[in-house]
């Protein structure tokens, strides 16, 4: 687990590309695959093995719901001295296809370019940052499950190589050309959901057109999935209602309301700045017995356990429209120094939203842990289901 600083810097260069409407104008932004920043290689990430091509490579790949509209995945041929081996070699698919150069309808956004095919070349200050090429392939997601035709962009060369063994990341936002768009729906199945792991030495999973939660048994809570203008590629729901042990924060429906994006990759929760303060106060109250320890970052509620056999924390529940609830226990609320022991320094995973983000909520990874989140494209909505892994 990386510092509170680090995850906090992190999180505000994150957030700061999603939400931010005028970074638009200080130029493009490449994101890296694999970890999210490769100025912080300690910060979480989560990972799956898939493959591509025929026969099928087994590549090791993050996956992100807020990317921009493709997979990204390292092939070859590499650039000089970046590391080769563990990225997709296109030459060895009997599968691939190459996109033409101003193919719209099959995902080249491209109109004019240098060579046939739907190819990238991004320079910077003089200097070549990518260059990359739209492709087709097949998907290998289970031994018995492939998606032909899959497209994602074929990166050759890149300004920052991914550090942690990864060759790219997978497209789960709600783009047209992403993976979780082309996943076949029935009534009885949902786009995909996704369990995350609290830390390395647990396992979740990642799941495609798996049947609805309530009809395979486990129970399953539902909020109203939004759009937002001009980000329609991300998930947002909409933050109802915030509660410490079964009382709500006494603060206005109105004043407490707001856009939630659900991200992966930003650890901490964000809540209006006069919401927080109200969730912070409260909290500070109900935790008056325990020593207090230095603010951490942006992390402004700490404690130090060091000393204690036993803690009793008052739980956070978040409410979402269409009747959605996610109860957050003591690993979910609490950022701990040490993770792999409670009785050490915490800090409450709350902090106030950034100003730039027009008043939208965002809930975090570490909120979402333990719990199975379902992304329910068809019907419109976001499931919750507790303690999935």
């Amino acid at each position: 687990m990386p510092s509170v600083g680090d995850a906090s810097s992190r999180d505000a260069l994150r957030l700061r590309g999603l939400l931010d409407d005028s970074a638009d104008s200080r130029g493009l932004t490449i994101p890296s695959t694999g970890t999210p920043l490769v100025d912080l290689p300690d910060a979480p990430e989560y990972h799956v093995v898939v493959g591509l091509g025929t026969p099928a490579q087994n590549l090791t790949v993050g996956f992100d719901t807020a990317t921009i509209g493709a997979t990204l995945l390292q092939c070859k041929p590499c650039a000089a001295g970046d590391p080769c081996d563990k990225v997709f070699d296109p030459s060895q698919s009997s599968s691939l296809y190459d996109i033409p150069c101003g193919r719209t309808w099959e995902g080249c956004p491209i109109t004019r370019c240098s060579t046939p095919g739907c190819t990238f070349r991004v320079t910077h200050n003089g200097s070549l940052v990518l260059n990359a090429s739209m492709e087709k392939d097949t998907l290998t997601l289970a031994p018995s499950v492939h998606l032909r035709g899959f497209r994602f962009l074929c990166m050759e060369m890149m300004s920052e190589v991914p550090t942690d063994g990864t060759s790219g990341v997978l497209d789960l936002s709600r783009n047209h050309y992403s993976l979780a768009s082309r996943v076949l729906l029935s009534p009885d199945t949902v786009a995909f959901s996704y369990c995350l792991p609290r830390g390395a030495e647990s396992q979740g999973f990642l799941s495609f057109g798996t049947i609805r939660p309530e009809l395979a048994g486990r129970s399953v809570s539902y909020a109203t999935l939004h759009s937002r203008a001009p980000r329609r590629n991300l998930y947002f729901l909409r933050l109802t209602g915030v509660s410490i042990d079964g009382l709500d924060l006494p603060i206005s429906a109105q004043a407490l309301a707001s856009d939630a994006l659900v991200e992966v990759q930003t650890t901490f929760t964000y809540l209006k700045p006069r919401v927080y303060e109200y969730l912070r106060d409260l909290f500070r109250y109900a935790m008056s017995n325990y020593k207090v320890a230095p603010a951490s970052g942006e992390l402004d509620t700490c404690y130090d356990f060091t000393d204690m056999d036993a803690i009793g924390v008052p739980s956070i529940t978040l409410s979402f429209e269409g009747g959605a609830s996610l109860e957050l226990g003591l690993e979910q609320m609490m950022y701990f120094s040490n993770p792999h022991n409670i009785f050490s320094v915490a800090c409450l995973a709350f902090a106030p939203a950034p100003a730039y983000g027009s008043g939208a909520s965002v809930i975090g990874s570490l909120a979402q842990a333990y719990t199975e989140v379902v992304y329910d494209l068809r019907g419109g909505k976001v499931g919750f289901v507790d303690n999935r892994c």
